[in-house]
């Protein structure tokens, strides 16, 4: 049995489709044939060269597939067997730093990965762009019977990346509920997903921004929850700024999500929110250059900024009890992915880079 996978032979190169041998699955590891594969925002950047990673290599790391291959005594002590659909979680905390010790292992400072595997030596295929995938059973979730895999796979990093940011929101103490006046910057999958959520905490107004145009992204914005999408082409970056900051009597919005990875961005929603506002930042996931701040807007504006950049694997299962708790956004979620087979990479990256998806999936 052989199956392919997509070769990342460096930023700005074609990637390359190979056929590798399905190798025997190794101990402690469960092998899953491919359902979906997002393409992440992060595999954008090593296509652009703003992140790095060394080639050749399998990148990706939203995979979802059906578990064929496990040893059963194993897997059973994951809650896993033969058959289950599941999301593979890259993420290998070392347990033993700071911030692990202190129940934060999303941030480990000695993080390691699934998928850095080489493709040279068996079983080769431990990234996602690939029909085979071998992941250590604990870093394997299982998704739940009654869940559509395909739905898992919409947001299977954006997703737990929203739900990360907004746990570390809850833990220093900013209220998320019927008061709060909420902005969304950028509707891309993470944007996408965060309009979803912070609607679930039954905000009082939500507001999406983007730009560009692309009308049917907006569209699928308000089907996820917004009260308002405002376009910064279209409606004029001062007109949006002001708008918001007339919420709650003309001191702004209380909470904004950075997901549009725009280092623009950043400015705005600093000058959009109230004095104690919230900021989420886990849009700036690269190095996409500097920008200008003030800082004194900081002190005098008491801001709250919060980054996040990883998530847990309680912020998958979290993702996945979202999903199965809110069927009636199934629909939508399902029509904003669109799906490309894995020799087809190449024009799968081409248009995530163009923006014409809201999602890029790859499948079998």
């Amino acid at each position: 049995m052989k199956a392919k996978a997509a070769i990342f032979m460096g930023p700005g190169v074609p990637f390359e489709v190979r056929e590798f041998e399905v190798t025997e699955t190794p101990a402690g590891y469960g092998r899953s044939e491919l359902i979906a594969s997002g393409v992440c925002g992060t595999d954008l950047h090593f296509m652009r060269g703003t992140l790095f990673v060394q080639p050749p290599t399998v990148i990706g790391h939203e995979f979802v597939g059906r578990l064929t291959g496990c040893d059963e005594a194993e897997a059973a002590e994951y809650g896993l067997k033969a058959g289950d659909n599941v999301i593979a979680d890259i993420a290998v905390p070392c347990g033993k730093c700071l911030l692990c010790r202190t129940g934060d292992d999303a941030n480990c400072v000695d993080m390691q990965l699934t998928n850095g595997g080489s493709i040279d030596e068996p079983p080769y295929l431990y990234g996602g762009y690939a029909e085979v995938n071998y992941t250590p059973l604990s870093n394997l979730i299982k998704i739940p019977d009654a869940l559509d895999p395909l739905v898992a796979a919409a947001f299977a990093c954006p997703g737990p990346t929203a739900v990360h940011a907004v746990r570390l929101a809850l833990q220093a103490g900013v209220p998320i509920g019927p008061e709060t006046v909420a902005v969304v910057q950028g509707l891309g999958p993470v944007g996408s997903f965060a309009v979803a959520y912070l609607r679930s905490f039954g905000v009082n107004k939500l507001y999406a921004v983007t730009a560009g145009d692309n009308p049917r992204r907006e569209e699928l914005a308000l089907e996820l929850g917004a009260d308002e999408v405002l376009n910064l082409d279209r409606d004029g970056k001062e007109a949006v700024t002001q708008k918001i900051q007339a919420e709650n009597g003309g001191l702004g919005a209380d909470l904004c999500f950075e997901a549009s990875g725009a280092v623009s961005a950043v400015p705005q929603g600093m000058n959009m929110l109230r004095n104690r506002g919230a900021y989420l930042i886990p849009g700036q996931y690269s190095n996409s250059g500097g920008v200008t701040i003030q800082p004194q807007m900081i002190t005098f504006k008491a801001l709250r900024m919060i980054g996040s950049s990883q998530y847990s694997v309680c912020d998958v299962r979290d993702y996945l009890d979202f999903l199965c708790a809110h069927e009636e956004l199934h629909e939508t979620i399902r029509s904003l992915c669109t799906c490309y087979k894995v020799e087809d990479v190449n024009k799968a990256f081409e248009d995530a880079m163009a923006g014409k998806n809201v999602k890029t999936l790859l499948v079998k």
